[in-house]
């Protein structure tokens, strides 16, 4: 494959390169204001279409003190293996930069794949459908997200996302590492740089070392390995569950966080990430939310509400993605979740798809929560 020359600027979201042709990110700045938005559009060499944007348009707003710079180089996507620490990567969905710590592999469950017989979850009692659904290993990596990048993600995709349980006497206390994701191997676009610190992330320099002699140039140091090994309990992505409904598809996420003593009762804590895309061509706008939570207690908890996380968000062809976590307690061990959100359409009607029916599990080891990230 050709290399392809990256560039920061202003985008929507980040196409998949085809490997027939030789591809440039273009990348605005803006001199004027000394503010940096970063949106990258594949230019293809070959045919010389600009994503989105006719090029004669892209290269006119140069005289309103917008510049081009190049960062990097494309590399050749990864169709076997699994990408190393170190390697940068724009997000093909969100459009921002990063750069890997270490991968997760993950059990995803994938109900839009008819499933054999074995290794198959059956649905919880009471969830939508009843078909088995097989599980298959998938390659997730954690990785720091770019800081300069945040503002112009933060509309589609949370970027506080990863939470902790504050180890202290409040049990619903929370904090969250900024910066911090979750990544599938199909959403890496890899690409290389000469720069020495070619992401900026307050952890960067504590985590990893530029290397020369490396491929990639960017290996770990011994604080990110101890980071690891002391949060992998609330850090480990071990389960992914996908369902698509008229074209919507909803991935879910979810996390153990630890346990709680509250009023004299045991309380179990886990967030949950969830990615809604709409794979068709038509504008729809998530409205409702509808939550069926079953604990091992025997409890059945409904939830119904505006939006998520206070949002109603458009999934439109230029923007298809929407990405939140949210956290759920239940005063047992484990339990289950599933439920629907309601979809408008642009002439008004409506449309119901399915969240995945996903466990809450907390076959952790009994330690406490860790209380920070301390070097």
């Amino acid at each position: 494959m050709a290399a392809c020359a990256l560039r920061r600027g202003l985008l929507s979201t980040v196409s998949k390169y085809n490997k027939k042709h030789a591809h440039r990110i273009l990348s605005v700045v803006d001199s004027s204001s000394g503010s940096e938005a970063f949106r990258p559009r594949v230019q293809c060499r070959a045919c010389g279409l600009s994503g989105g944007f006719q090029q004669k348009r892209f290269m006119s707003s140069r005289p309103e003190g917008k510049i081009l710079e190049t960062v990097g180089m494309f590399e050749a996507v990864k169709q076997h293996g699994k990408y190393e620490t170190g390697q940068l990567f724009l997000h093909s969905v969100f459009g921002y930069r990063g750069i890997v710590l270490f991968p997760w592999h993950a059990r995803l469950y994938d109900r839009d794949i008819t499933p054999a017989m074995s290794e198959s979850k059956p649905d919880p009692p009471g969830a939508h459908g009843s078909k088995e659904v097989k599980g298959k290993t998938h390659t997730y990596y954690q990785v720091l997200i770019d800081t300069r990048d945040c503002p112009h993600i933060s509309q589609r995709s949370q970027t506080e996302a990863v939470t902790f349980l504050a180890n202290h006497d409040d049990s619903r206390a929370l904090y969250a590492i900024p910066g911090l994701d979750y990544v599938s191997h199909e959403d890496i676009l890899p690409y290389n740089s000469t720069e020495q610190i070619p992401i900026q992330h307050e952890l960067f320099e504590r985590f990893l070392i530029f290397n020369p002699a490396k491929v990639p140039p960017f290996t770990p140091r011994d604080t990110l390995k101890a980071w690891q090994e002391k949060n992998h309990p609330w850090l480990e992505l071990s389960d992914v569950h996908r369902e698509t409904t008229e074209n919507i598809r909803v991935t879910v996420i979810p996390f153990y966080m630890g346990m709680r003593e509250a009023q004299n009762s045991h309380v179990y804590w886990w967030r949950y990430c969830i990615r809604l895309e709409n794979m068709g061509a038509e504008v729809v706008q998530l409205r409702e939310r509808h939550w069926r939570i079953f604990s091992l207690s025997g409890t059945l908890e409904t939830v119904r509400g505006r939006g998520v996380v206070g949002r109603e968000p458009v999934l439109s062809k230029e923007q298809p993605a929407f990405q939140y976590s949210s956290h759920v307690s239940l005063q047992a061990p484990s339990g289950h979740m599933w439920g629907t959100f309601r979809i408008e359409r642009t002439d008004g009607s409506h449309f119901d798809v399915r969240i995945p029916p996903f466990s809450l599990e907390s076959n952790k080891d009994d330690k406490a929560p860790p209380a920070g990230y301390t070097f």
